[in-house]
């Protein structure tokens, strides 16, 4: 059973919001992982990037390949300083939504339930244009294992891998899920603790298909990639996280530990 969210009424596409998480599993993956299509509307998408994109310059932080923004602010050592609460635009309507779906029938909580702050605490944006990626990677012992990323603007391939029995990186990935834009993608258990999770640097994704693909059931329009092909624009990722450790004494120590 799925609904619609009032809000989406003036979208050209409905939202794929589900009665509960469980009917959203990926169940080629290990319990536990979701994807929903149609999390945001187009207009929410567009009103999003508009906040994303007219960001105070000093809100990017500029790497080799990429640029990133954090809020409210970066981690030091492993702890958030900065206890302000996210933007609205930020709560609204991406967390409102993720503590309203509950996990199934027989657990009516939502995937933050148990969390710390029972709701995520701090989002990082990464844009990500064609040709640019992210190594392999663990999100590390900072946060809740519960990932919850939006995708924007383009769709891509995240691949997770598995590291050999010597510890070496097996470099070819275990499992692809396409991530397509406006959708929600979460992560929990052991994919969070046990796989590492990364973007290939490429201008197209290949070899597409529902052999390749393992939410491919759940995609909103896998006729797109009929020819096994996703020729990628720049995607914008919101990766909504609780992070485990939050002081205050950022907010006494002036602008310094701040972003603006």
């Amino acid at each position: 059973m799925e609904h619609n969210d009032t809000s989406s009424a003036s979208s050209s596409r409905p939202l794929d919001l589900p009665h509960t998480l469980e009917d959203k599993k990926i169940k080629a993956l290990p319990p536990a992982c979701y994807y929903i299509s149609d999390f945001i509307t187009e207009e929410e998408e567009k009103a999003i990037l508009d906040k994303v994109n007219t960001a105070p310059k000093a809100r990017w932080r500029q790497l080799t390949h990429r640029r990133l923004q954090t809020w409210p602010s970066d981690l030091v050592k492993n702890t958030l300083l900065d206890a302000r609460p996210l933007p609205d635009w930020l709560e609204q309507p991406v967390v409102a939504r993720l503590l309203s779906i509950p996990l199934s029938d027989s657990q009516p909580e939502n995937m933050f339930h148990d969390s710390p702050h029972q709701r995520p605490n701090h989002v990082l944006i990464n844009e990500y244009p064609p040709n640019t990626g992210i190594m392999p990677h663990k999100d590390g012992g900072a946060y809740h294992p519960v990932v919850c990323t939006v995708s924007l603007g383009s769709a891509l391939c995240l691949n997770l891998y598995k590291s050999k029995e010597d510890g070496a990186l097996d470099l070819e990935p275990v499992w692809r899920i396409l991530q397509e834009p406006r959708s929600l993608l979460i992560t929990t258990a052991d994919l969070y603790t046990e796989y590492l999770h990364g973007i290939e640097p490429i201008a197209t994704d290949v070899e597409l298909s529902e052999k390749t693909i393992v939410n491919w059931d759940l995609l909103r329009s896998p006729e797109l990639y009929k020819d096994g092909l996703n020729q990628r624009r720049t995607r914008i990722s919101l990766t909504y996280r609780d992070v485990l450790k939050v002081s205050k004494l950022g907010n006494k120590l002036g602008p310094m530990f701040k972003c603006p």
